[in-house]
Formats: structure tokens, C-alpha cells, sequence
């Protein structure tokens, strides 16, 4: 949730029947805390801070601050706390324990799966659908993650301990953690010593021929009781795992966490059977090509052409897919078992002859793949599609930003900002905070009025009211002093630097035009100022709508292009903008031009 940046919509300091109100929900919602406890937590007296954001899925949440540090957070009326809040009470929620190589997928948005999870000697804890978790690194209970079961601890036992097990909301290092001070996970030891500790479907001990416990054991290698400050997220999974010496323990943990992400390492590989080895580079070649090789334009695709044309040349150059040789056996049951888990649907739509008919691209399976580095490599960019390109399309982060003029200079002065500086709106109301008290012009009749001094008279006031007003409210301060500044904006696209830009970003524009013979036509404008590709979004619409589209240059406008497309099109251009490319409705002008039901278009 918190995975990417969001943006602050207000920042206040908490009332006093808010403060009370919350500390009843509190007290109700986490019934283990004592009194003393719930008094750290929602202090009576000290600073306490709410803060309204908006997601970059658009989702609205309100945090709970004391001090510096996010303590809860509250979304669809529902409150959770954040890992701050967890490392002083870890046993404020059940806890499920991972490897530390698993945390970095957390980090980078994935949910908690289950071949991921440890199974502890004393068993699982037992909680229902829905039930709010934490997740622990082995051999410290400190959380670093929370979330949401999505099914019981017997059916997570059922199925095999397969699957996905947990929705993660928040984790330590993402962006709700990094608005507190940052600091690092505690290190807090179980409640008891386990003589063992097995991921799921391993035996409980190893002996080796003497019928002692190997020294690699999991439950004594040093390796995984690592300092999470030092954890290395940017490291290969396959790097982290396998130690500097014990490598019977850590192949063994490599195993299980091959389920977890498909594309394993050479090494993990060649300490298993040929079946797994088989097994598991079948898989890779499937989400390989659905994630790179298929485009749904292509959909129905025979079942054959699939395998030769696409899942063949995903294959590396040193190893062969042989079906004949997985678990499998026949390349229609491995097809079956996909859509079971309803990755994708296959038809026979002639008699005796199979097809691919859809493809789930948002599937977590295909989405958490990571493409091997040997096969990028040997791709180009263009190459790696998905859904009509939506799986390489990722929604630029557009942050509204103030720049200072010379005008507003010497209100910023103080706080070491000069002209031609640009401040997100929440750095402006700091300024504008710290000013008014270093200056001391709160009111002290009224402290919802602010006293305006010379410069404040002098930047935020016209001319026929500086002789009228002397006191402002702190919203219409606020309110003055960002019309007054300059409007800029920083985009974010994936995987760049974020570019600042003069003026507000225009909106894409849609529009509905009259042509010859009562015929309509659908215009849109301005896509390259949020990354994407007319001629991509042409092709997609002409696919859905199966209608003709055109592309013209924009007269006047340097690198700029219009997609017309015949009818009335804004309902199937707006679920395409909102729903696949996930353009905030914010960023779009023209959407309530959409033709009623059953209208003609």
C-alpha cells in the first residue's frame, strides 16, 4: 500500500475529543494493551499529529503521528499499527515468521506467499480469514511486515502451505516507515529456544550418520540470524541465501522458496532432482513468455503454437524443455493445473485442437515474476509486453509543487530558502508554521487568527486590503500564500530520475467531434505527458472497439500527437485510462461526455 511515494493532504495537530476517541477504539480493537500501554500509544498530553494521505492508488488514509513516528493508521474506518508501534509490543498481533532473502519481496510490494512462511515446532498460530497479522524475520520477533490472512490456518495447512497466505499493507523501509525517523528493527528474541525450526513440508530434524544434528542445521546457522540493518535488498534472492560455508541448510531453505519465485538459481538447481530441475524451468518458460512473448491481440493462440513459438524460445541456451521429463508429463495437464489456478483459460474451440483463450495478466504469479538476467539481456525493451503493454506502463508519480518568486522571498528567507526554489504543499505549510511562531503572530485572543506583519502584509496581501486587514485565519493564510507562489510540478516516470517542470500538468484531453454525415469521432490528446505511447493506445482501442483509428501530429506542438478513433468511444477510453493504466481521474478532462446507455455512439 505504502510502496510507493503518497501525498499528504493535511498535516493537524489531534483535538482533544478526537484524542479520546481514539484511544477508545484503540483500547477496543487491541484488547491486550494495558492502561500504561494505551497511554504510550495515544498519549493524553503530548504532541500527536493526524495525517490525511492519498495512495498512488488513490486510496485515503489517515495516520496517527506521536512525536515523529507513524503509531497507527486508519483506512475504511479500520486502524492498524505500524511497525513502530509493533517493535515495543510485538505481541499486539499473531506473528508469522520468514526468511530474511523473502523481506525484500515484501519491500517491493509482493504479499506474503506461503512456501515463504516457517513453520515452528509448537505450529502456527491459528487465526481466521481477514485475521490482522505481523510478519518476523526467523530468530528475532520484531515485526518488519503486517497484513491480512486471506484463509485459516487449517486451510493454509490444507492446502500444502501453497499459495498466497497473506495480503501485506506495511512493511519496515517503505514509505509510510520512512516518515519517521528511520530506524531499524530491534532485535528481539522468541519467547522459548526451538530445538528446530521447518519451512513448510520439511522434515523436523536432519541427522547425519552418527545421528547427530549437522552443524548447518537451520536452527544454528548464523547466516539467518543476520542483522536486518545490514540485509543487502538489493541482492540476487539465490546471494542472500546461500552462505558463505553452510550449504546443505541453505540449499534446503532454497527449495521452498523456489515456489516463491520461479526463476531460481543455478546453484539451487543442481541440489535438486532432474524432475524439479524440470519442474521448475517448465514454469520459468511459462510466465516467461505470458509476461513477455504474448500479446492479447494474439488471443485465442493454439495450445501448440504456444509451447513451439513462444514457451521454446524462452527456454536458455544451455538447457533443454523436455515436458516428457517434468511431473507433468503432457504439456495439456501442466495447461490444466494453470488454470486451475486461473492464470489462464483454454478452450477447444475445433474439435481436438486447444487453445489459450484469456490470460489473467494481473495474476500475482505473473506479475511477481522476475524475467532471468541472461534472458534480458537478450531481449530489447520492446519485446517485454503483457496486456497490450500494461505490464511494461507504470502511472508517473505527479507531485504538485510551489515555486518561490521574488515576491514571496523574504517569508522563506528564514528557513534558508531562496526565489526559484520549488516546495511540495506540506513544505510550504511548514515555513508558513514556522514563521508565524519564530515571529510569535499568533493571536493570543484568538489563536485560529494570525497577526499579519509587514511581509506578510507585504506578500500575501493586495493593495486595497493592506490598510484593511491586520489578522488572517490559518486557512486563508495558507490558502494565500500557495496562489501566490508559483505553480510547478515533478513527474516520476518508472525507473527515472523525477524531471520538474513550469506550470500545472494538463490534463489528458478527450473530446467527442461532429464529421461529415452526423458521424462522430473521439480525439485524444496530450498521452506523451504521462508516458504513453499513442500509437500503443491506438492500437489497444482499435482492438476493443473494433473500430478504425488514426494518428495525427498536433499542428504547432513539437513531439506531440492526437489518436482519433470513429464513435462516440469515451466509456471504453475511460475504463482503458483508469482501470489499465491507472491515470488518476484527476489527470483526465473529458470523461463526463461518455454516451448514456443504450445511447447510439
Amino acid at each position: 500500500m505504502f510502496v510507493k511515494p503518497f501525498r499528504v493532504k493535511s498535516n493537524t495537530a489531534i483535538k482533544g475529543s478526537d484524542r479520546r476517541k481514539l484511544r477508545n477504539d484503540v483500547a477496543a480493537v487491541f484488547p491486550t494493551l494495558t492502561s500504561e500501554q494505551l497511554a504510550e500509544v495515544v498519549p493524553m498530553k503530548e504532541e500527536l499529529n493526524i495525517i490525511k494521505i492519498y495512495t498512488h492508488k488513490g486510496e485515503t488514509v489517515t495516520v496517527y503521528a506521536n512525536g515523529k513516528n507513524p503509531v497507527l493508521f486508519e483506512m475504511e474506518k479500520m486502524l492498524y499499527p505500524t511497525v513502530y508501534t509493533l517493535w515495543s509490543y510485538p505481541h499486539l498481533l499473531p506473528a508469522f515468521s520468514t526468511w530474511p532473502p523473502v523481506m525484500h519481496k515484501l519491500v517491493g510490494g509482493a504479499d506474503l506467499m506461503l512456501p515463504g512462511v516457517i513453520i515452528p515446532k509448537c505450529g502456527l498460530p491459528q487465526v481466521k480469514r481477514g485475521t490482522l497479522s505481523a510478519v518476523t524475520l526467523v530468530k528475532n520477533r520484531a515485526p518488519v511486515a503486517i497484513g491480512t490472512a486471506i484463509m485459516t490456518t487449517a486451510e493454509m495447512v490444507a492446502a500444502g502451505m501453497k499459495g498466497k497466505g497473506f495480503t501485506v499493507l506495511h512493511t519496515y523501509m517503505d514509505h509510510l516507515w520512512a516518515i519517521g525517523d528511520k530506524s531499524s528493527p530491534p532485535t528481539i528474541p522468541p519467547l522459548e529456544i526451538e530445538p528446530s525450526e521447518t519451512v513448510a513440508g520439511e522434515e523436523e530434524e536432519q541427522k547425519n550418520e552418527e545421528g547427530e544434528t549437522p552443524e548447518s542445521s537451520l536452527s544454528l546457522d548464523p547466516s539467518l540470524q543476520m542483522d536486518i540493518e545490514h540485509l543487502n535488498l538489493e541482492e540476487d534472492i539465490s546471494c542472500t541465501i546461500i552462505g558463505e560455508k553452510e550449504e546443505l541448510s541453505q540449499n534446503d531453505a532454497a527449495e521452498k522458496t523456489e515456489e516463491y519465485e520461479p526463476n531460481i538459481s543455478e546453484e539451487m538447481e543442481d541440489n535438486r532432482s532432474p524432475q524439479e530441475q524440470m519442474d521448475a524451468l517448465l514454469y520459468q518458460c511459462f510466465f516467461h513468455a505470458l509476461k513477455c512473448k504474448v500479446k492479447k491481440s494474439e488471443l485465442p493462440l493454439l495450445t501448440s503454437t504456444f509451447l513451439r513459438n513462444y514457451m521454446f524460445s524462452c527456454c536458455p541456451k544451455d538447457q533443454q524443455l523436455d515436458i516428457k521429463k517434468s511431473s507433468y508429463k503432457k504439456f495439456s495437464k501442466f495447461l490444466q493445473s494453470m488454470q486451475q489456478q486461473k492464470i489462464l483459460q483454454v478452450k477447444e474451440l475445433n474439435k481436438g485442437v486447444e487453445s489459450i483463450v484469456e490470460v489473467d495478466w494481473r495474476h500475482e504469479s505473473i506479475r511477481s515474476f522476475i524475467v532471468p538476467k541472461t534472458a534480458t539481456s537478450e531481449m530489447s525493451v520492446q519485446d517485454c509486453k503483457g496486456d497490450d503493454q500494461e505490464q511494461l506502463y507504470h502511472p508517473p508519480e505527479i507531485i504538485p509543487l510551489y515555486g518561490i518568486s521574488s515576491k514571496m522571498a523574504p517569508l522563506f528567507q528564514e528557513s534558508g530558502y531562496k526565489k526559484g526554489h520549488t516546495l511540495s504543499s506540506s513544505e510550504v505549510r511548514s515555513v508558513i508554521v514556522s514563521y508565524v511562531k519564530a515571529n510569535e503572530l499568533v493571536d493570543e485572543i484568538n489563536k485560529n487568527f494570525v497577526k499579519v506583519n509587514p511581509i506578510l502584509c507585504d506578500c500575501l496581501l493586495d493593495k486595497a486590503e493592506q490598510d484593511e486587514i491586520s489578522k488572517l485565519k490559518w486557512d486563508d493564510l495558507l490558502s494565500r500564500c500557495l496562489n501566490k507562489l508559483e505553480p510547478f510540478h515533478q513527474v516520476t516516470f518508472w525507473g527515472q530520475e523525477p524531471v520538474v517542470r513550469k506550470g500545472n500538468i494538463l490534463p489528458i484531453d478527450v473530446t467527442v467531434a461532429q464529421r461529415s454525415s452526423n458521424k462522430k469521432v473521439t480525439i485524444i490528446k496530450n498521452l506523451e505527458l504521462y508516458g504513453l505511447d499513442p500509437q500503443a493506445v491506438a492500437s489497444t482501442l482499435q482492438q476493443k472497439v473494433q473500430a478504425s483509428t488514426t494518428i495525427v501530429a498536433i499542428p504547432g506542438v513539437k513531439d506531440r500527437s492526437q489518436v482519433q478513433i470513429q464513435g462516440n468511444q469515451i466509456n471504453h477510453l475511460a475504463k482503458l485510462l483508469l482501470e489499465v493504466y491507472q491515470i488518476p481521474c484527476s489527470y483526465i478532462k473529458g470523461l463526463k461526455k461518455a454516451p448514456k446507455t443504450g445511447q447510439k455512439k
